[in-house]
C-alpha cells in the first residue's frame, strides 16, 4: 500500500495548490473541507461539553477521554476519505494525478488569504485604531478592545508568523511525508486545537480537560514544521543566532508557536508580545507600518525557499529512480 504520492506527482501537486491559492483563493464555504471539519468539531464539541464539568479545578477524565474518542473518530474519517481519493488519483498518469492532487491539497493550505488578512489589518489601522481592532478580531481569538495601534500591528505580525507554519509549512511538510492524508490529518488536528485547545473556559465552556488531547496532538504534529518555519525565516533574514532564536522561542507558553514568532521578531528587529503574557525580542523597536510589509516579504521568501528545497529533493528522487531503471 503506497501512502505518499510519487515524487513527480507530489511536486506538481504542490505547485498546482500554490498556483490555485494565488490566483483563485479559497473555495466557496459550502465546498471547503476545513469548514466541514469545523462543523464536525463544533457539533461533537457541543456533545462533549454536555458531559464536561464546568469547574476548572476538577480533574475531568471523562471529558478528556470523550473528546479523545471524538477526535480519533474524526481522524479515522479524514484519513479514510483522503487516502481513498489519493489512491484513486494515483491510478492516473503522473501528471493528471499531480494536478488533481493539487486541487485537493489547496483547501488544506492558505497563504494568500493569510497575507491578505494581515494587509487588511494594516489598511484598517490607517483609517482608525477602532477599524484596526475590528479587522484584527477576524484573525485572533484574544480580546482586542484594549490594544493600542502598536499592539494591533504586533498581533497581526505574530499571527502571520504563527500561521505561516500552521496554514502553509506544516500542511506541505505532512503532504511530502504522507501525501494527502498527511496534510488532511494536520489540518484536522490544527482546527481541533483552534476550537477545543483552550486551557480553561472559552465562550462559556470549560476546555481545560476536554481540549487537552486536541492541544497535545497539535503540539506533536506541529513540532518539526514549526522549527522548519523558524529556520527558513532565519535563512532568508540573512542568518540569525540559533541560540538566540531558541532562547526567545522559549518565552512563550506554546512549544511551537514561539519559534516562528521569535524568528520573525528577530528578523525584523521588532518587539512582539502579548499583553500580560510574553515579550519577544524586548530590545527591538515598536512595530511600524513598514514592518508589516517586511514581515510579509520575509514570509514569502521563506515559503519560496521551502518549495525550492522540496522540489530539489523531489527531483533528486526522480533522478535516482530513473538511474535504477534497467
Amino acid at each position: 500500500m503506497q501512502i505518499e504520492p510519487p515524487a513527480a506527482s507530489a511536486a506538481l501537486a504542490m505547485l498546482v495548490a500554490l498556483a490555485v491559492d494565488r490566483w483563485l483563493g479559497e473555495p466557496p464555504l459550502r465546498w471547503h473541507p476545513v469548514v466541514w471539519l469545523g462543523k464536525y468539531l463544533g457539533r461533537t464539541g457541543d456533545w462533549v461539553q454536555r458531559y464536561a464539568h464546568q469547574e476548572t479545578s476538577i480533574r475531568d477524565l471523562q471529558a478528556f477521554w470523550l473528546a479523545a474518542l471524538v477526535w480519533l473518530a474524526g481522524v479515522a474519517i479524514v484519513l479514510g476519505v483522503s487516502w481513498g481519493l489519493q489512491t484513486a488519483l494515483l491510478a492516473l498518469p503522473w501528471w493528471a494525478a499531480g494536478v488533481l492532487l493539487g486541487l485537493l491539497l489547496k483547501p488544506l493550505l492558505a497563504w494568500a488569504m493569510l497575507k491578505n488578512e494581515v494587509l487588511a489589518v494594516e489598511t484598517a489601522l490607517g483609517q482608525s485604531l477602532m477599524a484596526g481592532r475590528e479587522r484584527l478580531r477576524w484573525l485572533v481569538s484574544r480580546d482586542v478592545a484594549a490594544l493600542d495601534a502598536t499592539q494591533v500591528r504586533e498581533s497581526a505580525i505574530e499571527t502571520l508568523a504563527e500561521n505561516l507554519n500552521d496554514s502553509v509549512v506544516a500542511p506541505l511538510f505532512w503532504f511530502v511525508l504522507l501525501g494527502l492524508p498527511g496534510a488532511a490529518l494536520f489540518r484536522f488536528a490544527n482546527t481541533a486545537d483552534a476550537m477545543w485547545g483552550y486551557p480553561g473556559v472559552h465562550q462559556g465552556a470549560n476546555w481545560a480537560w476536554a481540549g487537552k488531547w486536541a492541544a497535545r496532538a497539535d503540539d506533536v504534529l506541529g513540532w518539526v514544521p514549526a522549527r522548519i518555519t523558524a529556520l527558513l525565516l532565519a535563512l532568508v533574514a540573512g542568518g540569525l543566532s540559533l541560540a538566540r532564536l531558541r532562547y526567545e522561542a522559549g518565552r512563550t507558553p506554546s512549544p511551537n508557536s514561539g519559534w516562528p514568532m521569535a524568528a520573525m521578531a528577530l528578523a525584523l528587529g521588532v518587539r512582539l508580545g502579548k499583553p500580560d503574557g510574553y515579550v519577544l525580542h524586548a530590545a527591538g523597536h515598536n512595530a511600524l507600518e513598514q514592518d508589516t510589509a517586511r514581515a510579509i516579504a520575509y514570509a514569502s521568501k521563506a515559503l519560496l525557499s521551502l518549495i525550492a528545497l522540496v522540489l530539489i529533493a523531489q527531483a533528486a528522487l526522480v533522478l535516482i529512480v530513473i538511474a535504477r531503471l534497467p
